[in-house]
Order: C-alpha cells, then structure tokens, then sequence
C-alpha cells in the first residue's frame, strides 16, 4: 500500500472533500464504490461548511463528505492544496490575479483552510496542515491519484500556477515545448519537470464539454477495473459522463456519484 508520509511539498494536492446534500446516501454510494469506512460526523470545521465525516481505506484516511450547510451551494469535490503559510498564499493568489473565497481559517487543532478561485474561474482549496497533514494513502484503489483543472483561459491559468505555486510545466505527450499545448503536466517548485514528479495538470475545456460547462477541477481516484467500478456507480444512482477509455495513462472515465458531483476514476495498475 502506498501511504502518504510526511510532510506534503507546497502545492502538492493533499486533501479532498465532496460537499454533498445527503452525506448519509453519500456514505452509501462512496462505501460500497470505493470499500471506504467513514468515523463519526465532526461538527462544522469552519464558516460555510455543514458537518463533515472522514472516510477511511483500511482505516487510513483518504476523504471527507461535508454536509452542504446552503442548498444554493454547488454539489462538487473540492482539491486541496498544501501550504506552509496560507496567509502569504493567499497573498500570492489575489497578486496573480485570482480571488479568495473564504480568507485563510483554522479548523480546530487540524490546521488552516481556504479556498479560492483562479482566472479561470476554477475553485480550489489551501490546506497548511498541524495535527491533520493529509491524504494517508494515495494511488491505491479507492484513494486518490491524480488532479486536473479544466479551463477556457490557458494564457492567464498556465501563468497564475506558476506564480502561486512555482509549479514547472511540460506538455503531456510527446514533449514538444509550445504555449498551445492542450495539456499541460505540473511539478512542485524546484523538482525535475518530468512524470515521475507531476503532481497535477490544465487541460482546455474544448468543444467536447457543453457550453455551460463552468472551470472546475476534477479530482481522479485509483481503481483495479475502471470498468466494473462505472458499472457499479451507475448501479448506484450514479451516471457515466466520459469513457471508459483507454488513455496513455490507463483506462479512465468521468462520473458524476448519486447527488451529482463529478470524479474521476483511472486504474491503478498504470496510475500516475
């Protein structure tokens, strides 16, 4: 099993929660998809947020569901990032052109959140960890593996990463540099630009997305059949949005879970 040790390097994503209507039926979908335990709900970590509960995979922590406090709120995963100052990220985003959602707020004893909004209009979270570091497994069936924020702005988006995280970039494929490339791969500031230190992506919203597709990210978990488990969502309340299909990175597909928010699953066999 692969486990997620120590300290997370800034801008490495280290956490995801889905904010959910129903967490109880969400509890249902994800525990049998996924094989997650969850522990007892928490009260409100901070302003804006319902309730939460932790899921577990062979008891180490992966997720959390959050009870959505206003109906009004998107049903939506939400990636978080690492940061050992969420002040001065926060600083940095709004210098690069992005805004903050809500402003940097401890959550007990665990650490500071934030979210915010680049250029594109894309949400993500900040997390500067204390006793809660993160994810405890990733890249193994059912944990997650893998980001990616889709856009219709890659000029601005491609330079407001670099700027708020230092991230290098490369185009996924064959390698040939371009300001046009449709993919483009990130690592953390000062680690080589290459897949074995990609920590997560942009890729362009095109024509294949509907035109009222807002930016968002996705946030990708591990799975053995990528197959059977789009058969078990939909048997779930579930529905297929993309795929499966084979990708040079493993056979993959977009869901949305029983109350509408999208994932991703890719197999991990070839996860990155």
């Amino acid at each position: 099993m692969t486990v997620a040790g120590g300290a997370f390097t800034e801008g490495t994503p280290c956490w995801t929660d889905a904010m959910l209507p129903d967490p109880e039926a969400g509890k249902r979908f994800y525990g049998e998809l996924f094989g997650w335990t969850f522990g007892d709900p928490a009260p409100p970590g901070r302003r804006g947020q319902g309730s939460r509960t932790v899921a577990l995979l062979d008891g180490r922590r992966v997720a959390s569901l959050v009870r959505k406090p206003d109906g009004r709120l998107p049903t939506v995963w939400t990636v978080y990032f690492a940061t050992p100052d969420a002040a001065a990220t926060a600083r940095r985003i709004r210098a690069a052109g992005g805004q903050l959602v809500t402003e940097p707020e401890a959550v007990g004893g665990e650490g500071t959140a934030a979210t915010a909004v680049d250029p594109g209009g894309a949400v993500f979270g900040l997390w500067q960890p204390e006793a809660l570091e993160g994810f405890e497994t990733v890249r193994e069936p059912g944990s997650y593996v893998w980001t990616e924020v889709c856009t219709r702005e890659r000029e601005p988006v491609d330079a407001f990463y670099r700027e708020v995280f230092g991230y290098g970039m490369y185009p996924a494929g064959d390698g040939s540099v371009g300001e046009a490339a449709d993919v483009m791969v990130w690592a953390p500031r000062g680690e080589p630009a290459d897949d074995e230190h990609a920590v997560g992506s942009r890729t362009m919203i095109d024509e294949t997305y509907p035109v009222e597709m807002p930016a968002h990210f996705l946030v990708h978990f591990a799975v053995a059949d990528c197959d059977a488990v789009v058969r078990t969502a939909v048997r779930l309340g579930g529905r297929t949005v993309d795929g499966p299909r084979d990708t040079p990175f493993g056979r993959h597909a977009v869901l949305t879970d029983n109350q509408g928010a999208r994932f991703g699953v890719l197999d991990a066999p070839t996860a990155l």
